[in-house]
């Protein structure tokens, strides 16, 4: 046979065969399968994202803390738009012809064939008028979806808030979130995001030309369901927390009550506080900026960001320290009279208490007594100063003190406990002793303190020697899931024996005449607890008491700060005994008086205008303040 006849036959039947390939394949895209039929049907077919709602947040007792709402998202496909009268438009959504003009030049230039959003979240009253006209309106639609309501407006920096996404979180979430998703942005909301959010679903609606939907294309057979989002079992005590956020009200500062069986969080108050719901809703962006203005500055998280000394609430822990060290013992006394004198300087103490004991020492708040277990602790342990002062920070650092307790929130601080290398540095060398940072003593000077930090050690104490890590989240889903992290107990360092005798003077502060908190005994509880007064170079000193009740088997350990207040007796003890009591009885026993007082109180500062800064000039870093108050 010719080769030239066979090469054209197999010529031709290559180009047969291509053919008949191309035919089929055509054949299965417009025939076979419907996929790309969906594509090519846009001007016929609506995809519309569905929104989860997100998982709904409880109390410890499951009560509402957080539930959702359904708001609706005007859409537009400006190719669609034909003419409409604009303002009876602009009248049902309550907005201006020049916000009808901005939105709708806005969308054009997204694109004219793809849908954008014109409007955020209508609310349902809002939407339920324009949807009976919306027929009129063609090119526009409504997409549904759910925001955050909360019904008793409270806890607001606990619980955070959430917002849209921008363009750097859509591309790290490498392409979970789209233009349009919402986010945790802060609190709980930011640290369950991916528990909370659920999973976004899919619906291809057939539509006429007045965009009203037809039903599902293809019986929804590529259509996907909305998933959920977990919900969240918060360890916060509702009615505890509305209590604590009455009693701070015009007042700077926190609450932080605990647990200390398992390290959960009962009351969390920052204030000034916010309405949660502030942060939801067309004005939210207005809302946001006014409370970011705020001069006492309510979206500041005070109970993990505010770092304070810790005063005289400290003399707890150095208590407990030298007697782990074998420094001191309860029967170990020293005499008061009137101050600790170092060198030809003296720390000033409020009273001449005469000899005390350990368990008097904390008892009366004794300044002098902590002066000398902390020279004794760093001069006289046996070792160079250096070495002392390491094995009393490592100590000191057990309880929690210079990190992070890994609170179930973004941004804790871990607040400051200065290390022997910055005295080395701030004196020039070795040769420094006690006499040079005595003011850690009695929980002043360089030391800073969050009241988280400040509750778990009453936490330790009520357990006599170990806690649990603090959390807001008591159980995840319909399971009841704990995180492991939240169920380790954390050990101290100090024996079950040396508690006895700062216990004892800690109940003798609230429940013995001289101690002083005395007048915030509470009937039928023995509250142990420990008063403070802070320095405060800005303005008034702030008051602080940090307790636990009952002594026996204790049920909550709580830390109150209240700035610019003065003493720790005088607000903060009394704020605390009534929180105590309402957790442990369910009711306040105390006259309605004793209670007005606080709610009704006043204690913000004034607001300093800005003045031009001042020429800097030397300052004497070494200079130590003296007198702290108990």
């Amino acid at each position: 046979m010719n080769p030239f006849f066979a090469r054209r036959y197999v010529i031709q039947g290559i180009f047969i065969a291509a053919a008949i390939i191309i035919i089929v394949r055509l054949f299965y895209l417009q025939v076979i399968n419907d996929k790309y039929l969906l594509s090519a049907n846009n001007n016929v077919l609506r995809r519309i994202t569905i929104y989860p709602a997100r998982g709904v947040i409880l109390d410890r007792n499951n009560k509402i803390l957080v539930q959702n709402e359904p708001v609706y998202d005007l859409m537009v496909i400006p190719r669609e738009v034909k003419p409409f009268d604009t303002l009876e438009f602009c009248r049902l959504l309550e907005i201006t012809k020049a916000r009808f003009d901005k939105q709708f030049k806005k969308a054009r230039n997204q694109s004219i064939y793809r849908a954008s959003v014109f409007e955020k979240q209508l609310s349902a009253r809002v939407f339920a008028a324009f949807q009976e006209k919306l027929y009129q309106f063609p090119g526009f639609y409504a997409q549904n979806r759910t925001v955050r309501y909360y019904p008793d407006s409270l806890a607001a920096q606990f619980l955070g808030y959430i917002g849209e996404v921008n363009d750097k979180i859509i591309e790290k979430s490498n392409g979970f979130y789209s233009k349009g998703d919402y986010i945790g942005i802060s609190g709980v909301e930011r640290s369950y995001e991916d528990l909370l959010r659920g999973q976004r679903g899919v619906q291809n609606l057939m539509v006429d030309a007045f965009s009203r939907p037809k039903g599902h294309f293809a019986d929804g057979k590529y259509d996907t369901l909305a998933v959920s989002g977990e919900g969240l079992q918060s360890s916060l005590d509702l009615e505890l927390q509305r209590l604590g956020e009455e009693l701070m009200r015009n007042k700077i500062g926190s609450i932080v009550a605990i647990e200390p069986s398992s390290g959960e969080i009962l009351a969390f108050v920052s204030s000034p506080s916010y309405d949660p719901n502030l942060m939801v809703g067309r004005q939210r962006g207005n809302n946001y900026m006014k409370l970011l203005n705020n001069p006492y500055k309510p979206m500041f998280i005070r109970p993990i960001q505010a770092e304070y000394p810790p005063g005289s609430i400290f003399k707890v822990i150095n208590a407990l320290v030298a007697q782990q060290f074998g420094l001191i013992t309860n029967s170990t006394t020293y005499v008061c009279g009137g101050g600790y004198r170092y060198g030809n300087r003296v720390m000033g103490c409020t009273h001449v208490h005469g000899p005390m004991n350990l368990t008097q020492s904390i008892q009366y708040s004794c300044n002098t007594y902590y002066g000398y277990t902390f020279n004794k602790m760093i001069d006289h342990a046996g070792m160079k100063t250096v070495k002392a002062y390491q094995r009393w920070q490592e100590a000191v650092a057990q309880f929690g003190i210079g990190s992070k307790l890994n609170i179930d929130l973004p941004n804790e601080r871990k607040g400051l406990l200065p290390t022997a290398d910055y005295y080395t540095k701030r004196w020039g060398g070795e040769t420094w002793s006690s006499g040079f940072n005595i003011s850690l003593s009695i929980g002043q000077g360089e030391l800073g303190i969050t009241p988280l930090q400040m509750a778990n050690v009453m936490a330790i104490v009520a357990n006599r020697g170990y806690y649990y890590n603090p959390h807001l989240i008591k159980a995840i889903g319909t399971k009841k899931i704990i995180k492991p992290e939240y169920t380790k107990r954390n050990n101290v360092g100090i024996d079950r024996k040396y508690f006895d005798a700062v216990i004892e003077g800690m109940s003798r502060v609230v429940n013995q005449p001289g101690g002083t908190a005395v007048y915030s005994k509470i009937p039928d509880i023995e509250m142990c607890g420990k008063t403070g007064t802070v320095q405060n170079p800005h303005g008034a000193d702030h008051s602080v008491f940090v307790a636990f009740a009952p002594r026996v088997n204790p049920k909550i350990a709580i830390a109150v700060v209240v700035e610019n207040s003065g003493f720790g007796a005088t607000w903060s003890a009394p704020i605390a005994s009534l929180l105590v009591e309402k957790y442990l009885k369910d009711s306040i026993s105390r006259p309605p008086a004793y209670k007005t007082r606080i709610t009704q109180a006043s204690l913000l500062p004034a607001v300093k205008q800005k003045l031009q800064p001042k020429p800097t000039g030397k300052v004497d870093s070494g200079k130590i303040k003296t007198t702290v108050k108990p």
